[in-house]
């Protein structure tokens, strides 16, 4: 039998090496790292992390801001086709045990935080740590630093390890989307390079002359596909360690970006800045959004700043190694979430599972080579996730129109019958963020004793002004049926996020059924 051929990342990144030697492919704070230093680095890390490793392939942590050093570790963990456990830098103690625990982490490369005690983690959960410290390069008490763990590694040795390197697993992502409990997306090196596939479908144009502004966490898919792009294409990565929206635009201007994406709550942050339009936004080719119905309003008046930039509105997900569906560059029409690539198949359905006509909504169903196989030990979860088919139940609610464009139309978990009509919290959401006083909004289900279920909408106010209820009534009457406003307004002075920067739809539930118990 032929041996199935798996993902090469150690070859890509060597040619990139070879081709751009000395080009700078990272930029991370003070930090610059070329194409031959990644490569150079890389090799060293995996061969000083093969032999801390009893037996391969192992599972490695990664418990990091975004740095240099996750960038290392990522392309370490890759060249040896081991599994990386990127695990969110916001993560208290208990859910940190919990997570090393379940996926069987080997060894933990992060960085000292106020609240997480290390020596306990590792009497619990039997894991190796190294420690990642700007100041030092050697050991930390009884914990190997990053810096040594490298200077350990004999680059000649690592390239018999790599050769022997056979695991499957590329990644292990927890994620708790905006609502429910953590799940763990298994991604396959099979999967791996189906982002940037996709990328390369939808923006035919991206080459290494690009250089893009990463700010979402390199723990979540929206960032590792960044790092990917740049071992694809040999582009340049700018990276932040956290999102801030002054610095962001600073950024822009001083690396000459070409492109970047976002979450929606990150371009309300951006609108909140007084001096916006002083900054020189002139070398973005492309701006893209993913994430809400919302944001087609956001990115067009993003684009008054950056004229010259085409607009994307897109969808993706970790399980689906994403983008999947996006604007074509040269349609206008950014109020769609636009097409699917060839490397996947996509279909929308009823509760009952026939296919839904143009313009009905359904739910957004996804198969093929790009999604991934299952969640890490939940058999329950993964029979209730797919169809007899193979096609993913994304939980997602869409539409399609006659030349085959998508419109998101929320989350499953977000529509409601209210007194036996269906209500989307989406529509709530954009009808309320077109008042000029709504910085944000979030709409959520509540429970209600004579219509089951009633919508709720938390509102953040802009700077230096002031909204009352009545008023937000009053103009919802005018782009909503009756039934679709909502039963009860909450002013915030902010909305709950994740660390990606999406709203946590979870907590603002959890947080309005307790205030309305009391």
């Amino acid at each position: 039998m032929e041996e199935r051929k798996i993902f090469n990342f150690t070859l890509l990144l060597k040619n990139k090496s070879k081709l751009f030697p000395d080009k700078v492919a990272l930029i991370s704070g003070e930090k610059k790292i070329t194409f031959g230093q990644l490569h150079q680095l890389g090799l060293k890390c995996a061969a000083g992390l093969w032999e801390l490793t009893p037996c391969q392939p192992a599972r490695i942590g990664i418990f990091l801001p975004n740095s240099w050093e996750y960038i290392v570790a990522y392309t370490a963990i890759f060249s040896l086709h081991f599994c990386a456990v990127p695990l969110d830098f916001m993560l208290s103690e208990e859910e940190l045990i919990s997570i090393l625990k379940h996926a069987q982490v080997d060894i933990l490369i992060a960085r000292r935080r106020i609240n997480i005690n290390y020596d306990r983690l590792e009497r619990d959960t039997g894991v190796k740590i190294v420690l990642v410290d700007e100041t030092q390069e050697t050991r930390e008490g009884d914990f190997l630093s990053f810096s040594q763990l490298i200077k350990n590694g004999a680059e000649e040795k690592a390239g018999a390890f790599i050769d022997n390197a056979r695991g499957e697993e590329a990644i292990i992502s927890y994620t708790s989307g905006t609502t429910g409990q953590p799940k763990a997306v298994v991604i396959t090196y099979d999967n791996l390079e189906y982002s940037p596939r996709q990328v390369k479908y939808f923006l035919s144009d991206i080459n290494e002359n690009d250089n893009v502004l990463c700010a979402i966490p390199l723990s979540h898919a929206g960032g590792w596909v960044y790092f990917l792009l740049m071992v694809y294409f040999g582009l340049q990565v700018v990276l932040m360690e956290r999102f801030a929206p002054r610095q962001f635009l600073k950024n822009i201007e001083q690396f000459k970006i070409t492109f970047f994406w976002i979450v929606p709550s990150m371009y309300v942050a951006l609108f909140t800045l007084k001096d916006l339009e002083g900054f020189n936004l002139k070398t973005l080719r492309y701006v893209v959004v993913f994430g809400a119905p919302s944001s087609p309003r956001l990115l067009k008046k993003f684009h008054k700043l950056c004229p010259q930039a085409k607009l994307l509105n897109g969808w993706g997900m970790t399980e689906t190694s994403p983008p999947n569906i996006v604007t074509p560059p040269d349609s206008a029409n950014i109020e769609s979430i636009g097409v699917s690539s060839p490397d996947v198949e996509v279909k929308l359905v009823n509760e009952e599972g026939e296919e839904v006509k143009e313009g009905e909504v359904g739910e957004l169903l996804i198969r093929g080579k790009a999604v991934f196989k299952g969640y890490y030990k939940n058999p329950s979860l993964n029979e209730a996730s797919f169809t007899p088919e193979g096609f993913f139940r994304t939980g997602d609610l869409a539409y399609r129109d006659e030349k085959g464009f998508y419109y998101i139309a929320g989350r499953k978990k977000q529509m409601l019958k209210v007194g036996g009509e269906i209500v989307f919290l989406w529509e709530i959401e954009k009808a309320l963020s077109e008042h000029p006083a709504v910085q944000e909004c979030a709409a959520v289900g509540v429970s209600d004793r004579l219509r089951g279920e009633v919508p709720k909408v938390f509102i953040v106010s802009k700077e230096d002004t002031e909204v009352k209820e009545e008023e937000l009534r009053e103009f919802l009457k005018k782009k909503l049926a009756h039934f679709k406003i909502p039963h009860y307004f909450e002013f915030v002075k902010e909305l709950p996020k994740t660390r990606s920067g999406k709203i946590a739809e979870g907590r603002l539930k959890h947080m309005a059924e307790n205030r309305i118990k009391n």
